[in-house]
């Protein structure tokens, strides 16, 4: 009875703007809504590039270690040292006073003699004679002659004496002393030996650089975005009729409990529109789906109002993932408008009662 007053309420409320567009040969107890072909459209995702990638620098300071490291600090060098003479004492023997022979003299020995000298040699001379007795001449002089008269040599007699015997001597030999000393005699002669003196060393530590600093490039990829869009396939626009189940046409519960105050499909909620929305999509193609959600009185009516909108229009979102067309679709939230039970503002009631009016249904409508 509640389908056949239906069925009149909507061929009466029809019949002002469809009075010559109804279906044709409709059967009683039927239930049709009027379809416009509506635009195929298909969905298909654009990766939109909201931020392109770029790199990004990170320096790295630089790092260092600390070693310890042995160093000279004295190098080596040389010194020389003088090894002094080394000595020994000898003992020399010598002659402190040589032989000397002493002599005896044998004097001269000499004989008497003599020696006839010629003192003066014998000469002659001439001499002036008397004068004549019968000189005519009054020089006396003119009256004398001349002799050559010759006078014999004289000589001296001088006792000598003659050498019998020459001086000699007679050698006497002498006998010599003899004497020591003691000397000091080179055993090892001075010398200079070099001796290494060692370098040296010592141990200091230090802070060396491990690894100079740099930079790190880092490519931040590009962030993107998923758009779905939808793309005409074909125009629709042809009005027609079709036959559907007559409870399809009324509100039907679509059994989602959602979390308090969230519109985020859960799981559970995906497989609830997976398993009861759309096999009535796929048997319908073409009938347009209303998404009503409502809240309960509690809270603000516009805080119930915004929430309920969210909620449908998270499922019509999800369908349209699943391919449905979103024209096929519309999402309304009716907040707290459209209570089920007497729980308004003010009223006391149960949470079960409550429960009632946090619904969210779905039903068939015309195009």
């Amino acid at each position: 009875m509640k389908k056949v007053l239906f069925i009149a309420a909507l061929f009466t409320a029809a019949a002002t703007t469809y009075a010559q567009d109804l279906p044709t040969n409709p059967e009683p107890g039927k239930c049709y809504v009027r379809c416009t072909t509506p635009d195929v459209y298909t969905n298909e995702t654009v990766t939109v590039t909201v931020k392109p990638a770029y790199k990004v620098l990170k320096t790295v300071p630089a790092t260092f270690k600390t070693v310890t490291e042995r160093v000279l600090v004295k190098e080596e060098s040389k010194k020389l040292v003088v090894v002094p003479a080394k000595w020994g004492t000898e003992t020399v023997s010598y002659v402190s006073k040589e032989a000397g022979s002493s002599l005896r003299i044998v004097p001269a020995a000499f004989a008497p003699s003599s020696e006839t000298i010629e003192i003066k040699p014998a000469y002659a001379q001439w001499e002036l004679g008397s004068p004549a007795p019968d000189c005519a001449s009054g020089n006396p002089d003119d009256c004398r002659y001349w002799c050559y008269k010759g006078y014999p040599a004289e000589y001296t007699t001088v006792s000598t004496q003659t050498l019998a015997n020459d001086a000699s001597f007679n050698r006497i030999p002498g006998s010599e002393k003899s004497g020591s000393y003691t000397k000091r005699v080179l055993i090892e002669p001075a010398k200079v030996v070099e001796e290494v003196i060692p370098a040296e060393y010592a141990t200091i530590t230090k802070t060396v650089l491990d690894k100079d600093a740099y930079t790190v490039e880092e490519v931040i990829p590009a962030v993107t975005k998923t758009v779905s869009k939808e793309v005409l396939q074909s125009k629709g626009g042809l009005t027609s009729w079709k036959e559907v189940e007559c409870a399809l046409v009324e509100y039907q519960a679509l059994p989602i409990n959602w979390n308090l105050g969230s519109a985020t499909l859960t799981a559970e909620a995906k497989r609830i529109i997976d398993t009861r929305l759309m096999p009535v999509l796929q048997q319908n193609p073409g009938v347009k789906l209303e998404i009503a959600s409502h809240t309960d009185a509690r809270g603000s009516a516009s805080s119930n109002q915004n929430l309920s909108e969210r909620r449908a229009k998270a499922v019509a979102d999800y369908l349209i993932t699943k391919g449905v067309n979103s024209s096929l679709l519309v999402a309304n939230g009716y907040g707290e408008t459209r209570l089920k039970n007497r729980c308004a503002d003010g009223v006391s009631c149960t949470e079960r009662e409550h429960s009632a009016n946090r619904r969210t249904e779905f039903r068939l409508i015309n195009n």
